[in-house]
């Protein structure tokens, strides 16, 4: 059973809440500067076609490091969508395992005290298994969907086939974890649709590959282009049987501007700095005098001063 809502849920009575963040930094969660760089070359090339609207969806959101940055790029009129189980039970006995070894601080009011510290409204929430997607979203209606759920090889193939009902034609959907040696289900699954020649890769980063449904070359002559410009990202073409594939890699890449939250923390009060000693008077031109004056003169004002004080 799904429940879908942009309402936000109450912390229980007695339990702390969840700390509000006052940086990007200080969302959990695995995001990696080339991965940002890629979200926002893509999204932001979508948004530059006014003619082309479209949703935005994301299945598996952990504490919501990823929605924040996606929800920068939801145009007026446009829906965003993120579907997890959060802290709800896991509908089978590989999935409670799965979520009890890699997610167990995952609760939903950490992911929305996360996200409504950047953004002014939630996204459509799903607290569901990603299965029920293709029935809760509007087919061919996302331009850009994010999928980084379940790692089980049946679960993903799932989430693959969902995410050819809800796309537009020329949609990219981007897959998590997709070359990981703790997620080969998710290896076999993307692979596989690749395989069967459906879905067509066009780039792929150390953690994620970036596919279409439809024709990948249009974006593949965008962001080579793009990549021409860039020295802090090294790229290469592979070919899979006869198709391109551009491969991206790190070369000391600047991630886009963070998200900024909508209250940040104070400024940190300046620390203040001690007032030097006060030097007593006289002595800077005592020791002067000693430097500079013969020793019989000096003894001599030393003996003077010495009866005056006496």
């Amino acid at each position: 059973m799904s429940h879908v809502s942009q309402a936000s849920v109450t912390t229980p009575d007695g339990e702390p809440a969840p700390p509000v963040p006052t940086t990007y930094a200080e969302v959990k969660g695995w995001f990696a500067a080339y991965d940002q760089a890629l979200f926002d070359w893509f999204l932001t090339r979508q948004n530059s076609d006014e003619g082309k609207p479209g949703d935005l969806l994301e299945l598996g959101a952990f504490m919501g490091k990823s929605a924040i940055f996606l929800g920068r790029y939801l145009r007026p009129g446009e829906q965003f969508t993120v579907c997890d189980l959060f802290d709800s039970p896991a509908t089978d006995d590989s999935n409670i395992a799965e979520n009890g070894a890699s997610y167990p601080t995952l609760t939903r009011r950490g992911f929305e005290t996360n996200y409504l510290a950047f953004h002014e409204t939630l996204p459509t929430l799903i607290q569901a298994p990603t299965s029920v997607v293709a029935d809760e979203v509007k087919p061919a209606s996302c331009r850009f969907v994010h999928i980084d759920a379940s790692h089980l090889y049946e679960h993903v193939v799932t989430d693959i086939a969902s995410s050819r009902i809800v796309t537009t034609p020329d949609a990219v959907v981007a897959f998590d974890d997709y070359r990981s040696e703790h997620t080969p289900g998710v290896s076999a699954a993307v692979w596989g649709a690749v395989a069967t020649g459906d879905l067509h890769p066009i780039c792929v980063s150390s953690s994620k590959l970036y596919a279409t449904w439809g024709d990948p070359a249009p974006h593949q002559a965008a962001l080579l282009a793009w990549l021409e410009e860039r020295t802090d990202l090294w790229h290469g073409v592979e070919m899979i049987d006869d198709r391109p594939l551009v491969r991206i890699g790190d070369q000391g890449v600047v991630a886009p501007e963070s998200p900024q939250p909508l209250h940040p923390a104070p400024p940190a009060e300046p620390v203040p700095v001690p007032a030097p000693a006060a030097r007593k008077p006289g002595v800077r031109w005592r020791k002067l005098a000693k430097d500079l004056l013969p020793p019989v003169v000096t003894r001599a004002i030393v003996a003077r001063n010495r009866r005056r004080r006496g």
